[in-house]
């Protein structure tokens, strides 16, 4: 039971993650597209201003996740980690080239150098969830198996190749509903009209690498395919789609805040559609959840440690969505820094 109880837990960590860094990567993957620098200037002015004050936070999901799986499922941590190294070696080198891009793109003020941290971090963005999505698509196709040699048959089958694609559409999706809703918040009408049709776009991109997806996992993982295809997982995927229609028409009209919380709906419950579709297994069909638990105790003290958390740091990170997603929060400017560094002495001086 508890072995269960913490596996859910990781499976509701990943969707936060794919859902809180999905809207960074996928915001990240406008900025790739936007075009030249006159004709993404404003996209792309944007889009900094919408993640510079809380980018760097979605990476707790991604942290708690590897903890979860480390000392909860050691058995499973091992195997992931050892049968598919190569493209989780790429996302985390992906994930720093791309903070580093856009955490020095907005300070240097030579436009070479900018032009090339900002490729940096929009060509991350794009890759960085294309190989995590392949290394979800190597455990759900079951190639990850205990034991397996790592080797690009291991993650670069038809299942894993499609889930990378869905991943990457999937945080372009979502980036575009935020940055519409973001767009209003700024009252900059033109970039409502232009991220709105971004996110039809996304959506659709979406649904077409869905039921690609569903006959892929029909030929090449039959138990994950009758899991989301029949009770939970077939329930799950049916709301998805609910939410992902709705998400379409909020973001059309004046509701667009609301979309927020559809799309991320729409994403999440496909993630929980993917958790039910292979249970018992965290890897189908070879490894149970019960085969990869770890010690009674190491899991008892992860749930107390986990019940800790979300009393702690669920209401701040609560806080913290709330506030910027109100526009409460603003990024520092250069003039911010440069009248901090010359007024440090001064009474005022903050």
């Amino acid at each position: 039971m508890t072995a269960t109880v913490a596996a859910w837990i990781l499976l509701v960590a990943t969707a936060a993650y794919a859902c809180g860094g999905g809207v960074d990567y996928g915001a990240g993957f406008w900025d790739l597209v936007a075009g030249g620098t006159k004709r993404g200037r404003r996209p792309r002015g944007l889009i900094d201003d919408a993640m510079e004050p809380v980018w760097e936070v979605n990476n707790v999901w991604l942290i708690f996740v590897f903890v979860l799986m480390w000392t909860g499922f050691p058995v499973f941590f091992e195997t992931v980690f050892s049968a598919m190294w190569l493209p989780l070696a790429l996302a985390a080198v992906g994930m720093v080239l791309r903070g580093a891009g856009f955490a020095l793109r907005k300070p240097t003020h030579r436009l070479a150098q900018r032009r090339i941290f900002g490729a940096v971090f929009a060509v991350a963005s794009l890759l960085t969830p294309f190989f995590l999505g392949a290394a979800v698509g190597g455990v759900a196709s079951g190639r990850a198996a205990p034991g397996t040699t790592a080797s690009s048959d291991v993650w670069a089958g038809p299942t894993s190749v499609v889930a990378g694609l869905l991943a990457v559409a999937a945080t372009a999706f979502l980036g575009a509903v935020f940055l519409t809703a973001d767009a209003r918040r700024f009252d900059a009408p033109d970039m409502i009209v232009y991220f709105r049709r971004r996110a039809w776009c996304g959506l659709a991109a979406v649904g077409v690498l869905a039921l690609i997806g569903l006959d892929v996992t029909r030929e090449h993982t039959t138990y994950v395919y009758h899991g989301l295809t029949h009770g939970l997982g077939l329930l799950l995927v049916i709301l998805s789609a609910v939410a992902a229609a709705a998400t379409a028409w909020l973001v059309a009209g004046r509701f667009a805040g609301w979309a927020r919380f559809t799309s991320v709906g729409a994403v999440a419950l496909v993630i929980a559609a993917w958790g039910a579709a292979q249970r018992p297994y965290l890897i189908p069909t070879s490894l149970t959840v019960q085969q990869a638990a770890g010690a009674a105790g190491s899991l008892h003290w992860l749930l107390i440690v986990t019940a800790i958390a979300i009393v702690l740091v669920g209401p701040a990170l609560v806080v913290l969505y709330r506030l910027d997603t109100r526009g409460l929060l603003e990024a520092q400017t250069d003039a911010d820094v440069e009248g901090g560094a010359g007024g440090a002495g001064r009474p005022d001086a903050v």
